[in-house]
């Protein structure tokens, strides 16, 4: 019998190793599931997504009668449909349309027999909770939802759809049955230009490698956000994805009180002015060093408002980048319940119509433009129309010598939404924006996403939904107008070293293209930028190859990226260095393997 354990037909030596392994297992589990002992690794990203069409279409129309503001009578007596939506110009389309919160007389809702109300809700939960409300009254029986806490639909950025989707999803499947009932993007019909951004000093953006050991204030997983991670993608600059640690290699997110945009520009604000700081701990190669540091606020990701109040408050900052440069990343995007929808299409397609004929119109009639504005101000029922009609065209300031933009955004007309999503020219740009950001989450876990949804984002054949876009009859689309790239261009947006795999001393791309796919993808969000590719080689072979090999390794990346639909015209430059210009020791196999790469510039 041994010692410890007491038990019969065992040494005491047994006895220890029995014990030595119940220790290890316990130790083991307590490393993966306490909180704060297992911490993540700092990532870096690989979903990048810049595509700079400009969609910008008009289609040439006469002007038509403004709404007026009084509530229609005419459609009073039918079924209310309710919309949820973040107040942002985004949404100015629709809610000129309808002539401001609830439908009005001579509104282009009205005419189309629909009687729409439009309701403010910045809480991405609150979305979430108004589509299930919304949802259990339907399941009664009721084709009209009556709660004024239900919303048959809800109006978000399209970037943070995979979220809001994927976690509705899950929130419906577990309250009503799995697949029962179902939410699904149904269309977009505006877009930011500017007006979401990463806010922080000057030295960001003319030194993106500056950001590392940052803290910024950010709604995590939230399209502002992902302006954040598509710069670091783009200058490859690792990510950390732990909200509560601090690494000093990287750039560090905290989520804002609240999950809300504004606190957190009135946290970077507090952190500036009084030494706000949080507590994180240090880590370094993810591994916790024992040390928590107390670290300021850096910057903010936010929208308009949050952009100005942070001009207003501080000096020395600017936007560093936003959606102007992301053009594609962030579209008005309609999420509505498809099961509901599947039996009111005509009401659907008739708001979707009328929401681009008045868009066409704003972009043509700056009487149209004013008019938004007033609805707008009145539907969110927040500052003046003429504070929305100025944020919609972008302002520029300057405080301190230091210049900033405030505001910026689109609406689509039809031919816009037909381009976005590729029905038109073939190229689904929203596709693009919507699998990069789906990478995001599950590569960053994002305040423990993965755990919260174990089956991983809705797929975007399950999560968009192009039936009733396609079912809009009697709009004029317009002559598509492609983007010029004739003009060369000089400013840098973002500059990365990619490492990408070749056969030994060819030029053809071998391995996983995983890389290739993330530079795509960043094409497709950046549409408006131009392209400087160049080959680098290590040192094995002579210099004259070397610099053959690395123009052909060059050239065969932008074979790929045209493959995939990049214009031609966007490369600006395609060249190879050879061996000269080492970014790494080439005396080892890994510091060979980092100067065998490709250097990709975005140019604005």
């Amino acid at each position: 019998m041994g010692r410890f354990l007491k038990i019969q037909k065992l040494t005491n030596a047994a006895e220890v190793l029995i014990i030595a392994v119940g220790l290890a297992v316990v130790l083991t589990g307590v490393y993966y599931f306490a909180p704060g002992l297992r911490v993540a690794v700092s990532k870096q990203l690989t979903g990048l997504d810049i595509n700079t069409d400009r969609l910008d279409n008009v289609t040439k129309g006469a002007k038509l009668p403004l709404p007026s503001e009084t509530p229609s009578t005419e459609v009073a007596n039918k079924g209310l449909i309710r919309i949820a939506e973040y107040a942002w110009n985004g949404n100015s389309g629709m809610i000129a349309a309808n002539g401001g919160p609830r439908t009005t007389e001579g509104s282009l809702m009205e005419a189309a027999g629909v009687n729409l109300e439009l309701v403010r809700q910045d809480m991405v939960g609150g979305l979430r909770d108004m589509q299930i409300k919304f949802v259990e009254e339907f399941d009664k029986g009721v084709a009209y939802p009556k709660s004024d806490k239900s919303a048959f639909a809800v109006s978000i950025m399209g970037d943070g759809v995979p979220f809001y989707i994927t976690t509705t999803q899950k929130s419906l499947d577990e309250k009503f049955g799995k697949d029962k009932y179902h939410v699904q993007v149904l269309g977009a019909y505006g877009l930011s230009y500017g007006e979401d951004k990463v806010i922080g000093p000057r030295i960001w953006k003319d030194n993106p490698q500056s950001m590392k050991g940052c803290v910024i204030s950010s709604v995590i997983g939230d399209g502002d956000w992902v302006v954040a991670c598509n710069y670091a993608a783009a200058n490859k600059i690792p990510v950390n994805p732990d909200p509560t640690t601090w690494d000093a290699n990287a750039i560090n997110f905290v989520p804002s009180q609240d999950d809300d945009y504004i606190n957190s520009v009135k946290e970077l604000i507090k952190s500036q002015k009084t030494g706000y700081t949080v507590p994180l701990k240090e880590v370094v190669n993810g591994k916790l060093t024992g040390k928590t540091v107390n670290r300021k606020i850096d910057g903010a990701t936010t929208w308009t408002p949050g952009d100005k109040m942070a001009f207003d408050a501080l000096s020395g900052f600017t936007d560093v980048v936003s959606t102007k440069e992301f053009v594609n990343q962030m579209a008005t995007t309609l999420v509505g319940v498809k099961e509901w929808a599947l039996q009111h299409d005509k009401e659907v397609i008739a708001i979707l119509k009328q929401t681009y004929t008045a868009c066409n119109q704003i972009k043509q009639y700056d009487e149209w433009a004013v008019r938004a504005s007033e609805a707008v101000a009145k539907t969110y029922n927040f500052e003046t129309p003429k504070y929305w009609y100025d944020l919609f065209k972008g302002q520029k300031g300057t405080k301190d010598g230091l210049d900033y933009n405030i505001g910026g955004t689109r609406v689509f007309n039809y031919a816009d939404a037909m381009q976005y999503y590729g029905i038109t020219d073939g190229n689904n740009r929203y596709k693009a924006v919507y699998e990069q950001i789906s990478a995001y989450l599950t590569d960053l876990n994002p305040m423990g996403f993965n755990e919260s949804n174990p089956d991983g984002v809705v797929a975007y054949d399950d999560a968009v939904n192009l039936y009733f876009l396609k079912s809009v009859t009697d709009v004029d689309a317009g002559k598509i107008e492609k983007i010029s790239y004739a003009a060369n261009k000089t400013e840098v947006l973002a500059n990365g070293q990619w490492n990408i795999n070749f056969e030994t001393g060819s030029t053809a791309i071998s391995g996983s293209t995983r890389d290739l796919e993330t530079i795509y993808n960043l094409l497709v969000q950046a549409e408006e930028t131009k392209l400087k590719i160049v080959g680098h080689t290590d040192n094995v072979g002579n210099s004259g190859s070397n610099l053959t090999l690395s123009k052909g390794r060059a050239n065969s990346v932008v074979t790929y990226l045209t493959g995939r639909g990049i214009s031609a015209d966007r490369f600006q430059l395609v060249d190879g260095k050879g061996d000269t210009s080492p970014i790494a020791d080439n005396s080892t196999s890994a510091g060979k393997a980092k100067n065998r790469r490709v250097e990709i510039t975005l140019l604005k």
